[in-house]
């Protein structure tokens, strides 16, 4: 593999394949979210192949495992956010020319991101329960989400880095490498689970934290293989600390309100937990059943607003304002059409599905229930998530804010509250819904307006 940051010689374009400025729009997105979709396939697909294990050891653990998306989420969403603000910066760097500038915004993000995610980890050891109590564990339940935390964490740091770096081939241009190496990382894990789940070959039959284990194991080997790639192949690593305040200072600019947008997510999905958990653990349970299945339908859209960043970014710094507005116009298509084919699968195959993965009736009709509502919005969350993820490319980390406080807590969290009031647990997935449908319709026509704005100021606007 050619080193992704290798200069180009003399005035001729570009042809390498990792340079989005040039070339066919549509070519470029469909790779960029094909090798995305990839990855992302399988680790989706190993969290559902996770659920189909824990589901056989029984309802009891799957409501625990439940009950640690939450924090999970919030985990992954600091990383994530300082990832974001990263390689908005970093594809605009590249964009501009000037490559080694990126190779030092990239050592610099990793060093940053390794050293908050150790200090969350620490904390969260020590208070994970009193966490799983105010989501509304009970006693029988919480013991196994606090064992299966306790292991899980020690993996953390070995994902999170691994995800960043992901997140950081993809803005230098290499759509290809981190598809391949999550693929890898979640085959290793759905191959490692079962042994300590069920206690194949020898190995102690540990149950729910059996998963932890094999979670530890897999992402442990997928941090040495990223490593290597990174450091030793593509050479993106500069092992200097010249200018780190001011690349922390660039990528928080982004970051910091990409990572309260991550985390304000999983603080409001702790709060609707909450609100299921009073209708009982098989609820709990049939919504993180439900939630792993719509997880893999919307792999396109997620795939396609992860895959846009890198393309906007690169295209803004070089100022090709056209390709920019097509690209997004491109992507938001593809987001509704998808949106119509996803939700009609869901529709009709949600039982059959469910019922591979757990017999209780209960956990069934909850999880039923879920996916012929929320799936709704699937093409109006493509949208939004697009408008964000092309915000953030901008350097605009506001708005995406902005938007998530409005879907979170202004918007989603009082309808909840009224829908779980008037219909039970049926009102909270009709608000979740109703909600993300009329934030993509906000975040579309905001998009539009910021585009209209910031091209008119550059002079470029025709």
């Amino acid at each position: 593999m050619k080193n992704i940051l290798e200069n180009d010689k003399g005035n001729s374009p570009p042809v390498n394949k990792r340079d989005f400025t040039t070339g066919l729009v549509p070519v470029h997105l469909m790779r960029l979210t094909g090798f995305m979709m990839v990855g992302l396939i399988s680790v989706m697909g190993a969290n559902l192949i996770e659920a189909i294990y824990i589901g056989r050891v029984g309802t009891q653990a799957l409501a625990a495992l439940s009950f640690t998306f939450p924090l999970i989420m919030l985990f992954q969403g600091i990383s994530m956010g300082l990832a974001v603000g990263a390689s908005s910066v970093v594809a605009r760097t590249l964009g501009a020319g000037n490559r080694e500038q990126g190779k030092l915004l990239i050592t610099h993000c990793i060093l940053l991101v390794s050293g908050l995610v150790l200090i969350a980890c620490i904390a969260a050891y020590h208070y994970v329960d009193v966490f799983f109590r105010l989501l509304g564990a009970d006693n029988t339940v919480l013991p196994l989400a606090v064992e299966y935390i306790h292991i899980w964490i020690y993996g953390l740091p070995f994902f999170t880095i691994a995800m960043v770096g992901s997140t950081l081939m993809r803005a230098a241009g290499d759509a290809v490498t981190p598809g391949y190496l999550m693929t890898v990382g979640s085959l290793l894990h759905v191959a490692i689970s079962p042994i300590f789940i069920f206690g194949y070959f020898g190995a102690p039959k540990m149950g729910l934290a059996g998963a932890a284990v094999g979670f530890v194991l897999a992402r442990s080997v997928s941090f040495l293989m990223y490593s290597y790639v990174i450091w030793i192949k593509d050479k993106l690593l500069v092992f200097k600390l010249t200018g780190f305040f001011s690349s922390c200072r660039a990528i928080l600019h982004v970051g910091l309100p990409a990572m309260a947008s991550n985390m304000i997510q999983p603080l409001s999905m702790s709060i609707i937990t909450r609100l299921l958990a009073g209708h009982g653990s098989v609820v709990v349970a049939g919504f993180g059943v439900a939630s792993r299945i719509e997880s893999v339908a919307v792999i396109v859209i997620v795939s396609q607003s992860m895959s846009i960043a890198p393309f906007i970014g690169q295209n803004w710094g070089a100022g090709l304002y056209e390709r920019v507005t097509k690209g997004i116009n491109i992507a938001n298509t593809a987001a509704v059409i998808w949106g119509i084919v996803a939700y009609t699968a869901l529709f009709f195959l949600a039982r059959p599905i469910i019922s591979m993965i757990n017999e209780d009736q209960d956990v069934i009709d909850a999880a039923v229930t879920y996916l012929r509502i929320v799936p709704l919005c699937i093409g109006f969350m493509g949208i939004l998530m697009n408008s964000s993820s092309c915000f953030n490319a901008l350097g605009q980390p506001m708005p995406p804010l902005v938007l998530t406080i409005l879907q979170m807590i202004v918007i989603q969290i009082p309808l909840a509250i009224l829908g779980n009031y008037l219909w039970g647990y049926t009102g909270i997935f009709l608000a979740a819904a109703g909600t993300i449908s009329l934030l993509g319709v906000i975040a579309w026509f905001w998009l539009k307006h910021a585009l209209n704005a910031a091209m008119d100021k550059a002079g470029h606007l025709k």
